[in-house]
């Protein structure tokens, strides 16, 4: 289990959306300039658009400083391009550029479907080499629910999406809604509701103290695998961290806390349909030890009852690990997909049915901490609360989100590939585009 990367890339591109119209920039200037009494900062607004065609008739290194394609190599600045115009069509004009000269500009560039805004910086001292390039956001243009879900079920694999309000009446898109998918990471609402209950019943509270050396460290993502021993820390910093960072080592010393089986049972009583696909349930640990196992080892534990594959988890998880083995595990493509925590997209939506009726002021302020929107991106939404999860060949996103009435919606994809690693960005980009539906 992979940490789920941003859609962002060091100095590059940040790929959001929201809506907003603007007139382009012929219509500003009345003409396009001839390209002899272009500015240097035009000119290479002009060439991002053959970047985004793939029509470049120069080398990358004409165009960007050393640092930026070290930062963002060509084979991945290429591949971005490649996503966006799938998602958005064929770069069209430079909307706007401001200012229209100097080293520093916002810009807008018009797609078949979208506008994209962000800036461009270049390097006077290098050619006028651009140095900075950035998208904050896509504003879609003429989108549509069918689009979007004929887009969805283009993608290689399967996927699995809900999107409406979360009673789970009317949905606006709903795809394969009653399936199991592999859902990574975002398993770890479910330690998250488990806590809130034990915290509801009275037992304890969300600023008592623990100690990280109630479980075996884990693997990133996260950071608290590196902290030192002892490390004390309050119910609620474990929370935290395991939510907006995904921290492994966090979820595990919480799972060990309040107990697997409370996990299931919170499953259990959120209305999951298939609850026994996550018995046993895996800690973080265990997940990473059994697929770094090997064949043998995972053709054993699919064969074997539930009691001995318990066993098999826990010779595993009292094992010293190999971080090099672990890492080499997970670099390649998908590895054993069944071997995972699973969630329906209906089964996600009634889980947080389950949890806003249980009283989760704390859980939804620790599910905020990392919305997962841009600052352009609340067009519709007035709160944003989200949990994702990914390794290879599984990728989920989910949010709760709420109206600029107070309406709660859910909106959940799951994208499942065992043949080939799933494109992130290409998921996030949809999920941006159904946020940016008009309700």
């Amino acid at each position: 289990m992979k940490p789920l990367k941003s859609v962002s890339t060091a100095l590059a591109l940040l790929l959001t959306f929201a809506f907003a119209p603007t007139t382009p920039l012929a219509a500003q200037d009345g003409a396009a300039p001839d390209q002899a009494e272009l500015a240097p900062i035009q000119m290479r607004s002009e060439q991002v658009i053959a970047l985004l065609n793939g029509e470049l008739d120069v080398p990358l290194e004409e165009i960007f400083t050393d640092g930026f394609l070290q930062a963002v190599p060509e084979a991945q600045l290429k591949g971005l391009s490649t996503q966006l115009t799938t998602q958005f069509g064929r770069a069209v004009s430079v909307e706007k550029l401001a200012p229209p000269a100097g080293i520093r500009s916002a810009l807008a560039i018009r797609m078949e479907r979208a506008i994209g805004r962000g800036g461009i910086a270049i390097d006077p001292n290098d050619d006028n080499r651009i140095s900075e390039l950035l998208f904050r956001s896509f504003d879609p243009i003429d989108d549509s629910v069918e689009k979007i879900t004929a887009d969805l079920n283009a993608l290689p694999g399967k996927v699995g999406v809900y999107f409406g309000p979360i009673d789970g009446e009317n949905p606006i898109i709903g795809v394969n809604t009653d399936d199991q998918f592999a859902i990574g990471s975002t398993f770890k609402v479910y330690v998250l509701a488990a806590l809130n209950r034990r915290i509801k019943s009275g037992e304890e509270f969300w600023d008592t103290t623990t100690d990280l050396s109630i479980a075996r460290r884990s693997f990133p993502s996260g950071m608290m695998q590196d902290w030192p021993n002892p490390a004390p820390v309050t119910l609620q910093t474990l929370a935290t961290m395991m939510i907006s960072i995904s921290d492994n080592t966090a979820t595990d010393a919480l799972m060990r806390h309040v107990g697997v089986d409370a996990v299931i049972d919170e499953m259990i009583a959120s209305g999951h349909s298939q609850p026994q696909r996550n018995v046993p349930f895996l800690t973080t640990r265990e997940m990473f030890a059994l697929k770094a196992a090997g064949d043998e080892t995972l053709t054993r534990f699919r064969a074997a009852p539930v009691s001995e594959k318990a066993e098999i988890l826990r010779q595993l998880n009292d094992s010293d690990l190999d971080v090099n083995l672990v890492q080499s595990a997970f670099s390649g493509g998908p590895v054993a997909l069944d071997v995972e925590w699973f969630a329906s997209p209906n089964d996600l939506r009634k889980l947080y049915v389950h949890m806003l009726d249980q009283g989760s002021d704390v859980p939804l302020k620790v599910m905020s901490v990392n919305p997962s929107m841009a600052d352009n991106g609340w067009q519709n939404w007035s709160r944003a609360h989200y949990k994702g999860g990914s390794e290879p060949g599984v990728l989920n996103l989910t949010w709760l989100l709420y109206n600029r009435a107070g309406f709660p919606y859910v909106l959940t994809l799951s994208w499942n590939n065992p043949d080939a690693n799933v494109d992130e960005t290409a998921l996030e980009l949809l999920a941006q585009r159904i946020m940016a539906l008009p309700l």
